[in-house]
């Protein structure tokens, strides 16, 4: 395996650093100091508005008619994970005849991955999961693409946040704002939609600190991006947070290679098997053993946003594509944007 850093250092350094000085900048000097941090009023807000009841209530973003992850101008999703969906294919994967499918568990998660949580044009709370990448700004979230698409660019906001570890209605990191036009999605993603794009089903958010001023990485550590490994990985532990339900769930297996023969749903991508990954479990990681923690090889989005059944699983391939989307996120350069 190798790390993200090690393709395209030389050209990544000048991005990195540009993405480090900001950050320097905008340090409070209180801090530096030794005095209190200032708390973030955006967070201080959210961390109001998300209340335990409001939480829980929270609907997948893959689930009702209200499928879509925002108001993007591209219409209503009508994809999700685990969900009986009706696109057109010539094939539906499942599990396999004697296929063994490992069972999932609940438990209080990990700090490295947690949920958003947003409202939808209508009012309602939606959901999608995500995990914290190191980056050099220590604000960094890896989802997939159909939950963050509609925040990109200019896009509403509507109460987007990120909650490390959220289980029970509680948030023990506290709320994570996601930033101002900090939301990056690939541009095919949006060019193709979300089935002849499915390979790009992938999205980076960065966010703000949280209500006590702390950033992300900070609070919870990070686990590292992987990208240009191939398809095939085991041990696999894959995190979700099925929506309605009080905690994630966790699961060990292996990926595979799956070609898809869908001409409407084109490309490869790594294919897992573990029981009841349903709505709402849609930008959980796939994460591996990696010296001092976890490295992350895939989420769960693409090809069918993540799976027809809640027993299978994909994620678009981590190659050069995203390694370039995290390039701009560390950056700072201008996200993508529907172009319609």
């Amino acid at each position: 395996m190798r790390s993200l850093f090690r393709p395209r250092a030389a050209r990544a350094a000048a991005a990195i650093a540009a993405a480090l000085l900001p950050c320097a900048v905008l340090a409070p000097v209180a801090a530096a100091h030794g005095g209190l941090t200032p708390a973030n009023p955006v967070a201080v807000r959210l961390d109001a508005y998300w209340s335990a009841d409001r939480l829980t209530a929270a609907l997948p973003v893959d689930a009702g008619p209200e499928a879509d992850s925002a108001s993007s101008g591209q219409g209503t999703s009508s994809s999700g994970h685990g969900t009986a969906l009706a696109a057109a294919s010539t094939e539906v994967d499942g599990p396999r005849p004697g296929e063994f499918i490992p069972p999932s568990h609940s438990f209080d998660g990990m700090p490295q991955a947690g949920t958003f949580f947003w409202t939808d044009g209508s009012g309602a709370g939606r959901t999608c999961s995500g995990s914290v990448v190191r980056s050099p700004g220590h604000d960094l979230v890896l989802s997939a693409g159909h939950c963050l698409r509609g925040y990109s660019g200019n896009s509403p906001r509507r109460n987007l946040a990120f909650v490390p570890q959220y289980h029970d209605g509680q948030k023990p990191f506290g709320v994570f704002p996601v930033r101002v036009n900090g939301v990056y999605v690939p541009q095919e993603y949006y060019d193709h939609g979300e089935h002849e794009g499915a390979e790009y089903d992938y999205g980076f958010a960065v966010t703000e600190t949280n209500q006590d001023g702390k950033r992300l990485e900070e609070a919870t550590g990070g686990v590292q991006l992987l990208t240009g490994t191939g398809y095939w990985h085991a041990p696999v532990r894959m995190i979700g947070y099925p929506g309605g339900a009080e905690k994630p769930v966790e699961c060990w297996s292996r990926t595979t290679r799956w070609d898809s023969d869908d001409p409407a749903e084109p490309g490869s991508y790594p294919r897992i098997a573990c029981d009841a990954f349903v709505g709402g479990t849609s930008g959980g990681p796939m994460l591996v053993p990696w010296p001092g923690g976890w490295a992350v090889i895939g989420i769960i989005g693409g090809y069918h946003t993540g799976g027809y059944t809640p027993q299978v699983s994909y994620s678009a391939y981590f190659g050069k594509n995203v390694r370039d989307l995290y390039g701009d996120a560390v950056s700072g350069a201008p996200p993508a944007n529907p172009t319609s």
